[in-house]
């Protein structure tokens, strides 16, 4: 049953755990300053430096758990339809947060939103036409 949970939510988790553990809530509009604060830099080859934050960070995770969630979505078992439904809930939940917390009206929250919904097109997309091409026949 933990296959069928949707590994976008991880992301969306320590989003959540970071606005939470924020001096305010979810109702602090300072997210987007704190999350886009500079971590550390990392020395290019052409002689500049590439800043990193946090957010980030939360992206970068957040596009390679949407690389592992489009493969999961390839499979055909009861968990994946068990999983689409999960992302679809993550989805609305992503959604409303979005548009009702000052903490999430954040261009990275937005980017996780959008992934979340990604996923759950390519999971019911997928899935549509491997169905159409599964033929079973009966005995």
């Amino acid at each position: 049953m933990i296959a069928a949970l949707p590994l976008l939510l991880l992301p969306v988790l320590i989003y959540n755990i970071l606005v939470l553990t924020m001096a305010g809530g979810f109702h602090t509009t300072e997210a987007q300053g704190q999350l886009s604060a500079q971590l550390f830099t990392v020395p290019m080859a052409s002689g500049a430096t590439w800043p990193v934050s946090l957010s980030d960070l939360i992206l970068a995770g957040a596009l390679v758990v949407l690389f592992i969630e489009l493969l999961k979505s390839t499979t055909s078992q009861k968990a994946a339809i068990v999983n689409h439904s999960l992302s679809m809930i993550l989805f609305v939940v992503c959604l409303v947060e979005l548009l009702l917390l000052p903490g999430f009206a954040t261009s990275t929250f937005f980017l996780l939103t959008l992934m979340v919904v990604l996923d759950v097109l390519a999971g019911f997309i997928v899935t549509i036409v491997s169905a159409r091409r599964d033929i079973d026949f009966a005995d």
